[in-house]
Protein backbone atom coordinates (compact mmCIF):
# COMPACT_ATOMS: atom_id res chain seq x y z
CA UNK A 1 0.00 0.00 0.00
CA UNK A 2 0.89 3.00 -0.77
CA UNK A 3 2.54 5.88 1.83
CA UNK A 4 0.48 8.36 0.99
CA UNK A 5 -2.73 6.37 0.30
CA UNK A 6 -5.81 7.67 2.37
CA UNK A 7 -6.54 4.50 4.11
CA UNK A 8 -2.55 3.94 5.35
CA UNK A 9 -1.73 3.45 9.18
CA UNK A 10 -0.49 6.26 10.79
CA UNK A 11 3.42 6.06 11.67
CA UNK A 12 4.01 4.73 15.00
CA UNK A 13 4.91 7.77 17.67
CA UNK A 14 6.80 7.59 21.11
CA UNK A 15 3.98 5.82 23.56
CA UNK A 16 5.39 7.78 26.30
CA UNK A 17 7.00 11.89 25.19
CA UNK A 18 10.82 12.47 26.26
CA UNK A 19 13.11 14.59 24.78
CA UNK A 20 16.86 13.40 23.59
CA UNK A 21 18.13 17.16 24.34
CA UNK A 22 21.99 15.66 23.22
CA UNK A 23 20.32 14.32 19.59
CA UNK A 24 18.41 17.72 19.28
CA UNK A 25 21.33 19.95 20.36
CA UNK A 26 23.19 17.93 17.71
CA UNK A 27 21.18 17.75 14.48
CA UNK A 28 20.34 21.25 15.38
CA UNK A 29 24.19 22.33 14.42
CA UNK A 30 23.75 20.28 11.37
CA UNK A 31 20.74 21.84 10.25
CA UNK A 32 21.00 24.03 7.34
CA UNK A 33 19.55 27.48 7.52
CA UNK A 34 15.70 27.91 7.15
CA UNK A 35 16.23 29.93 3.39
CA UNK A 36 18.95 27.01 2.27
CA UNK A 37 16.06 24.38 3.36
CA UNK A 38 13.19 26.33 1.58
CA UNK A 39 15.60 27.09 -1.76
CA UNK A 40 15.97 22.86 -1.49
CA UNK A 41 12.49 22.83 -1.14
CA UNK A 42 11.79 24.95 -4.23
CA UNK A 43 13.85 22.58 -6.42
CA UNK A 44 11.95 19.48 -5.08
CA UNK A 45 8.51 21.36 -6.39
CA UNK A 46 9.99 21.84 -9.61
CA UNK A 47 10.23 17.75 -9.71
CA UNK A 48 6.85 17.58 -8.66
CA UNK A 49 5.04 18.20 -11.75
CA UNK A 50 5.28 14.65 -14.41
CA UNK A 51 5.92 16.52 -17.72
CA UNK A 52 8.81 17.96 -16.15
CA UNK A 53 9.70 14.86 -15.07
CA UNK A 54 9.38 13.35 -18.56
CA UNK A 55 11.08 16.49 -20.07
CA UNK A 56 14.22 15.80 -17.80
CA UNK A 57 14.33 11.79 -18.31
CA UNK A 58 14.24 12.66 -22.00
CA UNK A 59 17.05 14.76 -21.77
CA UNK A 60 18.83 12.25 -19.46
CA UNK A 61 18.95 10.13 -22.38
CA UNK A 62 20.02 13.21 -25.42
CA UNK A 63 20.30 16.93 -26.10
CA UNK A 64 17.06 17.68 -27.49
CA UNK A 65 15.42 21.03 -29.05
CA UNK A 66 11.77 22.11 -28.39
CA UNK A 67 10.84 20.64 -31.70
CA UNK A 68 12.14 16.82 -30.44
CA UNK A 69 10.61 17.10 -27.16
CA UNK A 70 7.49 18.11 -28.17
CA UNK A 71 6.92 15.25 -30.79
CA UNK A 72 8.61 13.02 -28.68
CA UNK A 73 6.18 13.76 -25.47
CA UNK A 74 2.74 14.52 -27.35
CA UNK A 75 2.54 18.07 -26.53
CA UNK A 76 2.45 21.36 -28.22
CA UNK A 77 5.83 23.04 -28.16
CA UNK A 78 4.09 25.87 -26.25
CA UNK A 79 3.70 23.75 -23.44
CA UNK A 80 7.27 22.69 -23.76
CA UNK A 81 8.65 25.82 -23.87
CA UNK A 82 6.76 26.99 -20.66
CA UNK A 83 7.56 23.69 -18.62
CA UNK A 84 11.85 24.36 -19.79
CA UNK A 85 11.65 27.99 -18.38
CA UNK A 86 10.82 26.53 -15.18
CA UNK A 87 13.36 24.20 -15.48
CA UNK A 88 16.36 26.42 -16.50
CA UNK A 89 14.80 29.06 -13.58
CA UNK A 90 16.02 26.19 -11.16
CA UNK A 91 19.00 25.29 -12.84
CA UNK A 92 18.16 22.34 -13.94
CA UNK A 93 18.64 22.43 -17.66
CA UNK A 94 20.76 24.42 -19.95
CA UNK A 95 20.52 24.78 -23.47
CA UNK A 96 23.07 25.64 -26.50
CA UNK A 97 22.03 27.58 -29.52
CA UNK A 98 23.02 26.33 -32.89
CA UNK A 99 21.38 28.39 -35.74
CA UNK A 100 17.64 28.36 -35.49
CA UNK A 101 17.45 25.60 -33.19
CA UNK A 102 17.83 25.63 -29.53
CA UNK A 103 19.29 22.48 -27.50
CA UNK A 104 18.49 21.30 -24.28
CA UNK A 105 20.81 19.03 -21.81
CA UNK A 106 20.30 18.54 -17.88
CA UNK A 107 22.47 21.21 -16.52
CA UNK A 108 25.02 18.90 -14.71
CA UNK A 109 25.08 15.43 -13.21
CA UNK A 110 23.15 16.46 -10.13
CA UNK A 111 20.04 16.44 -11.99
CA UNK A 112 21.36 12.91 -13.64
CA UNK A 113 22.23 11.65 -9.96
CA UNK A 114 18.96 13.10 -8.64
CA UNK A 115 16.66 11.42 -11.56
CA UNK A 116 18.59 8.03 -10.93
CA UNK A 117 18.32 8.12 -7.15
CA UNK A 118 15.04 8.83 -7.37
CA UNK A 119 14.43 5.39 -9.81
CA UNK A 120 16.35 3.74 -7.94
CA UNK A 121 14.65 4.22 -4.86
CA UNK A 122 11.42 3.66 -6.44
CA UNK A 123 12.97 -0.28 -7.50
CA UNK A 124 13.56 -1.06 -3.63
Amino acid sequence: MSPFSKNAENPPVCQQEHRHPEHIEAVRRLMPDDDSLYDLSEVFRVFGDSTRIRILYALFESELCVCDLATLLGLTQSAVSHQLRILKDAKLVKFRREGKSIFYTLDDDHVRAILSLGMEHLSE
